[in-house]
């Protein structure tokens, strides 16, 4: 099996040539942590928690990196009175560390909700500062960056004229960039109004601040990336991943500063997720077509008829390849849980298959699994895989009303296959499996509430609890090793 990654600065599906054999070192731009994660956010780093658990099922050992911005940066206008974080902060009242540990906690608790895996490394740009300065002072050293008023820019001239381009995974025209640029962030320092800022002096407004050689300031945004991928996964690593939204500038920053830095590429495969859309329309809050996750899964919002359990949501995401638009929708979400119960119901009737090692089946076992690794090493392709999960469904349901028939061999490894893509590579839970554990989780804390209402003699309390779990088909039952329940 060969895996082809479709590779954003090529534009070209490439087989996939790790640095070190067997090895993967993987980068992916986290959130900058200052409003709540949003579905758009969910779709991309879904999009990589597949294609992570993907890599690994394939025998890649993989250190996987994802970063939080959690310094705060300029936005577009420049205008450092409109900073995410101090913005926030005076909404909020809340001290900038504040925000960013309530909007960190949010990330992982919405993330954990639709089972993505944790990264390997989780880096902060707060707690590399001193890699962001070094990696500066090494850019002005070489001539690639000046110093301005306090600040430090990044000088796109200087680099396209040492026959590097600027422009080369966007795929713009350096000439075009110089024509439409407007010095928005520099306010005038800066020698072109391309040029992006490296580190920026800080105003007596500012909250957040660091001393530098060029006096207090911050980072800038597309720094922290560099200094953080580079340090854990070295100068040039296999593959950056993001939303097709950080392409530019954000990416092609990146590379440039790699290259000035380096000498030499920083990533060898780009890949990027798509965006989200919902009822066929751009999400948005101005517009009104918005929801976050936690309304989506709870059912309080006026787009779904009702709530959605976060792996029907994730199953939902995974039949979108990660490069094509996402469309949600009532009707999207009501298919894809229809077609994760039938799902589900065939991993279950497979436990209850009785083999037959006489008779000759009709379904290649051998043909299915290389048509469901063929999908997976082709750029990741989730919804052909699930299209090839389905044909698997079909047979099993054909082999409970007797019309085929398995070897125990081919069961047992269909068992795993099955197994192994639903719940280790498409990342599903079983929710039945987890509400019975659930409902086991919440009779002990009864149960164990009736013994201690018994010890202290309250036995009013204790046979209302009995008689209460009776009525909704729940029999608890005294014995010498303690109380067990029977559902009726």
């Amino acid at each position: 099996m060969q895996l082809k990654i479709y590779n954003s600065l090529t534009a070209e599906k490439e087989i996939f040539k790790p640095i070190l054999e067997g090895n993967v070192g993987m980068y992916v731009c986290g959130p900058t942590v200052y409003s709540n994660v949003h579905l758009g956010n969910v779709r991309t780093f879904l999009s990589f928690d597949f294609i992570y658990r993907s890599l690994i099922h394939l025998g890649y050992k993989v250190r996987y990196v994802r970063n939080i911005t959690d310094a705060g940066h300029l936005t577009d206008d420049g205008d450092v009175n409109n900073d995410r974080f101090v913005k926030q902060t005076r909404l909020e009242k809340l001290e900038p560390m504040e925000i960013v540990q309530k909007y960190t906690v949010d990330f992982h608790k919405v993330l954990d909700m639709f089972n993505l895996l944790p990264p390997n490394i989780e880096p902060t740009a707060t707690g590399h500062i001193v890699e962001q300065i070094k990696l500066t002072q090494k850019l002005i050293e070489t001539g690639f960056a000046y110093e301005s008023n306090g600040s430090v820019y990044f000088d796109v001239l200087e680099y396209n004229a040492r026959g590097l381009n600027y422009g080369e995974l966007s795929k713009r025209n350096i000439e075009e960039l110089f024509a439409n640029t407007r010095d928005l962030d520099g306010q005038g320092e800066k020698k072109n109004p391309q040029d992006f800022a490296l580190w920026k002096k800080a105003s007596p407004a500012h909250i957040m601040r660091w001393n530098s050689p060029w006096g207090e300031g911050f980072p800038g945004w597309h720094l922290e990336c560099t200094a953080m991928s580079t340090k854990y996964l070295g100068e040039t690593f296999d593959i950056h991943g993001g939303g097709m939204d950080l392409k530019f500038p954000h990416h092609e920053c990146e590379i440039a500063q790699g290259k000035a830095c380096n000498g030499a590429s920083p990533v060898n495969y780009w890949m990027h997720a798509n965006m989200l859309t919902m009822n066929s329309q751009r999400m948005s809050k101005s517009t009104g077509n918005y929801i976050l996750p936690m309304q989506l899964v709870s059912g309080e919002n006026d787009f779904f008829e009702k709530s959605f359990h976060p792996t029907i949501v994730r199953f939902c995401f995974l039949q979108a390849h990660y490069r094509s638009v996402l469309d949600i929708s009532n009707d999207a979400m009501l298919a894809s849980e229809k077609g994760f119960s039938r799902l589900m119901e065939a991993l279950k009737i497979l436990n209850s298959i009785t083999p037959n090692d006489e008779k000759q089946s009709g379904f290649s076992l051998e043909d299915w699994k290389t048509k469901c690794y063929d999908a997976l090493t082709d750029d990741f392709n989730s919804p052909v895989l699930i299209a090839h999960l389905f044909e698997a469904v079909k047979f099993i349901f054909a082999l409970k009303d007797d019309k085929e028939t398995i070897s125990t061999k081919d069961l047992e490894d269909l068992k795993s296959t099955l197994n192994a893509f639903v719940f280790d590579v498409l990342g599903l839970q079983n929710i039945e499996e987890n509400n019975n554990e659930k409902l086991d989780q919440t009779l002990q804390v009864l149960i164990e509430l009736r013994n201690q209402a018994r010890k202290s003699k309250n036995f009013d309390l204790s046979d209302q609890i009995r008689d209460k779990l009776l009525a909704e088909g729940i029999e608890l039952k005294d014995g010498r090793e303690g109380t067990t329940y029977v559902l009726n």
